[in-house]
């Protein structure tokens, strides 16, 4: 089992995207899907299960395709919300790799997500341990 996913989890603003870009291989996000093709972003809630569906389907695409190493950089704040990629792992023989990035630079969100959203996902963010 050489092939890695690497799921990085943490609250708006913590710098996830920007980590995941070091680990040298694709990045994928539910984010993504809000990205337009001239760098804009906008978010529509009434569309986030989409938006999961799409980041799931490319990783799996990329899974099935060998890729060596994957990086996926969504909030997580829940266990179950990483399931979906843990069966895909298991399915194309990929080891798991989760990583939890805080933000201890104190920046904002480049999404704009308000401070209580980002409270919000802070006291329901999950660690197994």
């Amino acid at each position: 089992m050489n092939k890695i996913l690497y799921i990085v989890r943490g609250v708006s603003g913590s710098g996830k995207s920007t980590f995941a870009e070091t680990l040298g291989c694709p990045v994928f996000s539910a984010d993504d899907y809000f990205t337009y093709m001239d760098g804009s972003y906008k978010f529509d809630a009434s569309e986030l299960k989409q938006a999961h569906e799409y980041c799931q389907n490319i990783t799996s695409k990329y899974m099935k395709s060998n890729e060596s190493k994957i990086a996926v950089a969504n909030t997580f704040t829940q266990e179950w919300e990483m399931s979906p990629y843990f069966e895909m792992a298991d399915r194309y023989k990929y080891r798991i790799h989760t990583v939890i990035v805080e933000n201890r630079h104190g920046n904002k969100n480049i999404h704009n997500v308000p401070d209580e959203k980002v409270l919000q996902m802070e006291k329901r963010f999950e660690i197994k341990l």
